[in-house]
């Protein structure tokens, strides 16, 4: 199981996908809550025993437990006709949250990441998808395998390609961002058929992978209406 927090992510898990288990809250449940359907237990905690058990230096209201869902396998025939975010070793676990707020502000419904991305049930992935986690299919799955398999055209984050603002983006294909300071490995770097950099004008060394991928969310929704 894994830990959502605040009143707000939790009733976003409420009619999804996710099976909640339990509830801990500290009295005063709004109205919709007592109607969650019997299956979810309700447990009264004071502030000491939820702070004891909540993962946030400042407690809110509430607490849930929720299952994780069982890793299904994504067939490469799901991945047809759309855009798909691959993840290549994402490892801060707010990068990732919010790469899946991100996809989901965008109308993206699944992210894949490779078995070396952080947890997408780790508290602080949980708490940086502000809820979106709910609407989010989340796979693990070896990327080469899964590129091999797809046959579509694969899109690589990198510092030395051509400008995201004049990809010829097409209808579907696979978009590969990589790891916060390795970039995309070299492995996955063999299947990209076109490298894309989002053109700097500044002195920064490096953007993001949460702001990149914000980009590239953009852009891709931009292309596909």
């Amino acid at each position: 199981m894994f830990i959502i927090e605040g009143i707000k992510a939790i009733t976003e898990f409420f009619g999804s996908a996710y099976r909640l288990h339990s509830i801990y809250h500290t009295g005063n449940l709004p109205a919709n809550f007592e109607d969650t359907g019997t299956n979810i237990k309700l447990f009264e905690v004071n502030q000491t025993e939820l702070e004891r058990i909540s993962t946030l230096q400042t407690p809110q209201d509430m607490l849930a437990l929720v299952h994780m869902p069982q890793q299904q396998h994504i067939a490469a025939d799901a991945l047809r006709g759309q855009f798909s975010l691959l993840l290549d070793g994402i490892q801060d676990p707010g990068n990732l949250g919010t790469i899946i707020r991100t996809a989901d502000w965008f109308g993206f419904d699944k992210i894949i990441c490779s078995a070396n991305t952080v947890e997408a049930y780790n508290p602080k992935t949980v708490q940086a998808t502000m809820g979106s986690l709910a609407r989010m299919e989340i796979f693990y799955t070896d990327l080469a395998a899964l590129i091999r398999s797809a046959n579509l055209p694969v899109y690589g984050a990198l510092l030395d390609g051509e400008s995201i603002y004049d990809i010829p983006w097409g209808k579907e294909g696979l978009v590969v961002l990589g790891n916060e300071g390795q970039g995309i490995s070299a492995e996955l770097r063999s299947f990209v058929s076109r490298a894309v950099t989002i053109p700097r004008k500044g002195g920064a060394e490096s953007l993001n992978v949460a702001i990149s991928a914000a980009i590239f969310c953009s852009e891709l929704t931009r292309h596909m209406h």
